[in-house]
Order: structure tokens, then sequence, then C-alpha cells
């Protein structure tokens, strides 16, 4: 009987014991949330990278205030209103530096290439955002054989459901030029072909490339080729079998 009493007694200590520390691990987080509440205001923004848009349109578009908890507030959100907000920037990262200075950093993105849909131009940047619209291409290398779908400014080029392999060969090749910064050498790209894509480069070659193909290799493949070529050669450049390259000159 008496043991039976002891080990009621060890049995209560222990369930008392456990929930003073629950307890005491809830007063510390709760001190330590009350700390940074307290303390850790936002009392500076900067802003880096911008060009097109100035220090106070990315902190408008951000909807972070002065006076803000530095910690508490969502930086993905804020940095989802910029991107939407501002066309032009492509992507935004933010860091906290204590005690009191929020950090924003903006990429921003050009037009690139343009898409004609119902009478009007869609310019869109390397990574397939729709950051404008004109009623010419306005320098833009020209898009064909692609059809957008509800096109709207500020998001990621769709297309119908028929059309989407267009739509994701375009992005793919769109992303393999933007990452050589060769876009800017880009005349034209044609995808009606369901074999070939056509694409009209640097004002002197016509490139074909097949449906398919890995565009991060082919890319520095034109590249490599291109550079042995002298300034004044002109001509097709039939990229369509692997590891092999035919120069057509005219």
């Amino acid at each position: 009987m008496a043991r039976r009493r002891r080990r009621n007694r060890r049995s209560r200590r222990g369930r008392f014991a456990f929930l003073y520390r629950l307890l005491t691990f809830l007063v510390i987080c709760g001190a330590i949330v009350a700390a940074l509440a307290l303390f850790f205001k936002v009392e500076t923004i900067e802003v880096t990278g911008a060009e097109r848009y100035s220090q106070q349109e990315i902190v408008d578009a951000c909807g972070i205030q002065t006076g803000s908890n530095l910690f508490l507030m969502d930086k993905y959100d804020a940095a989802g209103r910029i991107t939407s907000r501002l066309n032009y920037v492509e992507q935004v990262q933010i860091t906290r530096r204590l005690p009191s200075t929020l950090c924003i950093h903006v990429t921003e993105c050009k037009a690139t290439v343009a898409i004609e849909h119902d009478g009007t131009f869609f310019l869109i940047s390397g990574s397939g955002k729709i950051v404008d619209t004109a009623s010419e291409a306005s320098g833009c290398g020209i898009v064909t054989g692609v059809t957008i779908f509800q096109p709207q400014v500020g998001a990621v080029i769709d297309a119908p459901e028929e059309n989407r392999p267009a739509r994701d060969q375009l992005l793919e090749l769109l992303k393999a030029l933007r990452d050589r910064e060769m876009l800017a050498d880009v005349q034209e790209i044609h995808l009606e072909d369901p074999s070939a894509v056509t694409m009209g480069y640097l004002d002197r070659f016509t490139v074909t490339l097949p449906w398919g193909a890995d565009m991060e290799y082919k890319m520095n493949y034109l590249m490599a080729v291109v550079e042995r070529l002298e300034d004044n050669e002109r001509g097709i450049i039939n990229m369509m079998q692997d590891q092999k390259v035919n120069f057509i000159p005219r």
C-alpha cells in the first residue's frame, strides 16, 4: 500500500513538472514575441536595383510602412505586390538589417519580344511576363505561331490548350536566350511548323531548331558557331541534327 502511494506521488510530481515546463516554454515564447513587436520596427526602407522605377514607387507598391514590425510583416506578400503592380519588376528580394532597416532589392526586366493579339502587340520579357502593350512591336522581336489567351499585363503568357506546346517551347527558348544575353539580337521567332522552330538572329542568320531540343545546349552551340564565322557572312544555320550544324551561305 505504501509503495502504491509513493508511485502515485511520483506520478503527480511528473505531471506537474511537465505542466511547469510547458508553461515556462509558453511564457518564454510570449516574451520573445512581445520583444519583437515592441523593439524591432521599420524605420528605414532601402531600395536597390531599380532604374525604371523610383525608390518611392517601389516602397508604395510593397505596402510596408515605417513603424511596421520588422519580423511580423509578410515579406513574401510584399514582394508579390511589387511584381504584380510594377510590370517591369521581375524579381524581388526582401531582407532585414537589424535593428530597423528593411532592404528591398529588385531585378527589372525588359520587353524583348512581341506577340500580336487582336490588333495589339503584347510586349513580353525573357521570363514570358507581359510587361506592356503597344500599337507596334517597338523594336522587339516578333513571335508568330503562339496564340495568347486572355493576355493581362503583369502576368505570364498563357495559351489555349491546343497551343500550349508552342507557348511552352517559346518560354524555354526565351529563358535560354535571356540567360546568355542573346535576346537583344533576336529579330523574330516562328513556331508555326510543328517540327522546327525558326529564329532570325543578328540580322544575318536564320536559325532552325528542332522542337523539344535542349535549348540551353543549342544556344551554347549557336554562340560557338557564330564566333567561327566572319562578320560579313550571312545565311541559314541548320541545327536540326544532334551535335551537327549545317551552315548554308546566302
